[in-house]
């Protein structure tokens, strides 16, 4: 099943992609204009995804939610393998590999980066970020962080935040740190929202991620 999405283009041939997914309650366009933050050199691919649930109190979700970090596993596994599947079909469609994909999102957005990035059975993406969430626990569903040895992540939360607690972020920033990922980890005092100084920083982390997974990529044969 393909969602409903927004791509913007790489400036030339891309070196990658850069998929965005958005918070409880929005929709592909929140963040959107964040790819070209991100990425102003326009090195990637770009696209932003709309959740495929409609709950209350409105706007596109991803998973209903009963308990903040464990989403409710009949709308996730309901949701999950769309997600999944939408997004190999995109970037097939484009010729760029999960390898050189980072995946992002804010809040429940970055809790399905997580599940994408490292669900067992997944490919390893380039890198993750997570703002604003939490490394989701859904029975029935595995985790593999295994595959996070050396994986660069960056985390940013609000110490303020009183829709998913700094200890999420906290507790993410420990067991992905344990599992040996290479991890950016900034902690703003702020509520559920993104930090713009953080923002400043995350194009440099983006294009050190790039450029780590291009070099781990193995050379290819001399004819």
């Amino acid at each position: 099943m393909s969602l409903q999405h927004l791509t913007r283009p790489a400036a030339g041939t891309p070196d990658g992609a850069l998929v965005l997914f958005h918070g409880r309650g929005t929709d592909e366009h929140d963040l959107f204009p964040l790819l070209d933050v991100l990425d102003p050199e326009r090195r990637l691919l770009g696209a932003t995804a709309r959740g495929p649930l409609s709950l209350p109190p409105g706007g596109a979700h991803w998973y209903a939610v009963r308990r903040v970090g464990y989403p409710d596993p009949q709308t996730f596994h309901a949701t999950y393998p769309q997600v999944a599947d939408w997004l190999e079909r995109l970037l097939s469609e484009h010729g760029v590999a999960t390898q050189r994909t980072v995946l992002g999102g804010f809040s429940q957005g970055s809790v399905m980066s997580y599940a994408l990035g490292l669900g067992a059975g997944r490919p390893r993406p380039a890198g993750i970020l997570a703002l604003s969430g939490f490394i989701p626990e859904v029975e029935g569903f595995e985790l593999d962080l295994g595959k996070a040895a050396g994986l660069p992540v960056a985390i940013g939360h609000g110490t303020h935040d009183p829709v998913i607690s700094v200890d999420f972020g906290r507790d993410a920033r420990r067991r992905l740190t344990e599992a040996g990922a290479d991890v950016t980890y900034r902690e703003s005092p702020m509520p559920h929202t993104i930090d713009p100084a953080f923002l400043h920083e995350l194009p440099g982390w983006l294009r050190r991620a790039l450029d780590s997974a291009a070099a781990e990529e193995p050379a290819q044969p001399i004819d």
